[in-house]
This record gives structure tokens, sequence and C-alpha cells, in this order.
């Protein structure tokens, strides 16, 4: 499962505090070396403890973080990195991601069609931490002001889509994964926060009172937890984020192309109604256990009723069985232009 990080509510305060130790040792390293490739205006925006295990010994833990800067070629940029001993074994590793984000971004199947971001630069080098020699691994990609669609999904923005947008963010998601899928990979962690809203859609005409005109061009982004289709079938690999889980991966099975149909079926209803379709408590002493039951056991939500005419394709998007749910993103793309057309 994904880690927790210091941008959000971590599980007790003990994380926290080690985090913020920690950070004020690595982050100005860290810095240094991103000054010395000529990035400026140097922002840190998050920091995530990669063990497994609370440790405040950095020599033995990996991290991962997201900074904004400034680059003399690639203007304003986002930048993810990975710090760790070469010892210390990494999953997912962040080199892997830049492989398949330059993949996909080289596939001549979508040549026409952009499913990710570009890959502007891709760096590892050595650095010394305090006295441990640690592998830093960077990835950058353009900044995106407009942030993801989780951010349009939040309670204020959510309130002012109207019916068009919604339909076309779950269009164009749908046109991703497909071409994702056509390229030869699985992504295996679909969820409205790994979908970048494209800047050439001006954020401050997004976010005001009257958008109904504006249709963002979508990026799908996050590719830590990515596979080849040819060798998901035949390997495990790391989760992904429990809300978006299919019910075969909670019982050990691997990746399918239908588990990311599952995904974006959640990512359906949750465009649509604002919320999620499964939900277990904060409070619950075994969430892992609890977010299992939810899509495992629990049935399919009704939609309310001015989303009813989406009630079959969420029903074929979520179901449990794999054999009774969409076996392709085309058959999707199918129904949605069907209702476009109705």
């Amino acid at each position: 499962m994904r880690n927790n990080t210091m941008g959000n509510s971590a599980s007790n305060l003990f994380t926290i505090q080690v985090l913020q130790r920690q950070s004020q040792q690595l982050l100005p390293i860290i810095t240094q070396e991103l000054v010395a490739q000529h990035f400026s205006e140097i922002v840190h925006q998050r920091i995530a403890q990669q063990s497994t295990e609370q440790t405040q010994n950095i020599e033995n833990t990996s991290y991962q973080g997201f900074t904004r800067a400034q680059h003399p070629q690639f203007g304003q940029v986002m930048i993810k990195w990975q710090l760790s001993a070469d010892s210390y074994p990494i999953s997912p590793d962040l080199a892997h991601e830049a492989d398949v984000l330059a993949a996909v971004n080289t596939s001549l199947k979508i040549k026409d069609n952009a499913i990710a971001p570009p890959l502007l630069a891709h760096h590892c080098v050595n650095v010394q931490i305090p006295e441990q020699p640690q592998k830093l691994i960077i990835i950058v990609i353009p900044y995106y002001s407009n942030g993801s669609l989780a951010s349009q999904l939040d309670v204020r923005k959510y309130l002012s889509l109207i019916m068009s947008q919604k339909h076309h963010f779950i269009t164009q998601s749908a046109h991703l994964i497909a071409n994702l899928h056509h390229a030869g990979w699985l992504h295996n962690d679909i969820k409205p926060s790994n979908i970048l809203l494209d800047t050439s859609c001006d954020s401050s005409l997004l976010n005001s009172a009257d958008n109904s005109s504006i249709m963002p061009n979508l990026l799908l982004t996050d590719f830590a937890l990515a596979q080849r289709i040819t060798l998901a079938y035949s390997q495990l690999n790391a989760a992904g984020t429990p809300a978006y889980l299919a019910p075969e991966r909670w019982q050990g099975q691997r990746a399918t192309v239908q588990s990311d149909i599952y995904a974006f079926g959640v990512m359906m209803v949750e465009i649509l109604t604002g919320k999620r379709p499964f939900q277990v408590s904060s409070n619950s002493n075994d969430k892992l256990k609890a977010w299992a039951i939810e899509h495992c056991q629990q049935p399919i939500p009704k939609l309310p009723l001015e989303y009813s005419y989406y009630q079959c394709m969420i029903n074929k998007a979520l179901a449990k069985r794999i054999e009774r749910r969409y076996q392709s993103m085309e058959d999707i793309l199918k129904d949605l232009m069907s209702l476009d057309n109705r």
C-alpha cells in the first residue's frame, strides 16, 4: 500500500516527529544538489518515508519527495525525488517510474495522443547524508498549476462542476487509460490525484464562478506501480491505493486490465457524486481488512436519480468478478459514446 507523507494526517505523532527531524537534515543537502543542476526558486512541498518500519536512522530508510522549482531551460517544473542507500531495497523504484514515463512518451502507438507529462530530465547522483553514501534519483516534469483531478473534486470546487464537465472528466480519463493499455502498460494506481489538469487551461478560468465552458486536457501521472501487460500476468507487484483496489487484488491475484477498469469505475462514481462508492471508518482498528470487506462483499451502490443512466456502466466496471466486468476500456468508451448520442 502507499505510504503516509508529511502532507497528510499521519498515523501517529511519532512518525511526524521523526520525519520533521530527518527532513531538517535531508532537505538542505537535496537543495544544494538541485542548485548544482541549475534549479532555482526551490520549494519542497512533500516528503515521505518509504520504509515499512518506523526508524530514526536515515541510512536505513528510503525517502521520496515532491519539490517545485524553476529551471532556465524547462521553466517551472515539478521534481519527484527519491533518496536511499545503495544497499536499501526500494519498492517502487523511481528509476522504474522514469523508464515507464520515457517508454510511454515515445510509444509509436500513441504519438498523436499524449498520455503522460513529458519527462524533461532524469538524474541519478551520489550524495553524503551525513557520512553515509546515498543515491539520489530525480525525475523532472512540467509544473501543472491547475493541479490534479482530485483538486476539482474537493467539496468547494465540486459543487460548481456541471454535468458536461463531469462527463468530460470521465471520458478523457477513459481515453487516457485506453491509450496506456494500447501502449502495453497497466497503471495499477488509477485515481483522481494521479490525473493532472493540463496548463493549457487557465487556472483562473477553471476556478471561476462561471466555468461551464472549461474543458481541460488531462494527463496520467505516477507510474511507480506500472507494469507491462505482458509481464503483469506472471508477476505480482505492490498493491496500490486501498480505496481503488479491485476485489481480486485483495485476494492475492495479479494485476490485469480489469483491475485498472475497476479503479476507473471507483473514480467514475467519485466524479459523478463527489464521494467514493466504498468507505471505511477512520476509527477502524484494521483499515486494510475493512477495505477488503468493502470491495469484496459490499454491493455496488445505486447512483442518484440524475446519474441513473450511468448505472449500467458502473455495475459493469465495479463487478466483483472479473468475467462480469468490462473486458476493455474500448468497451467503456463505446458505452460513453452511446451516452453522448442519447
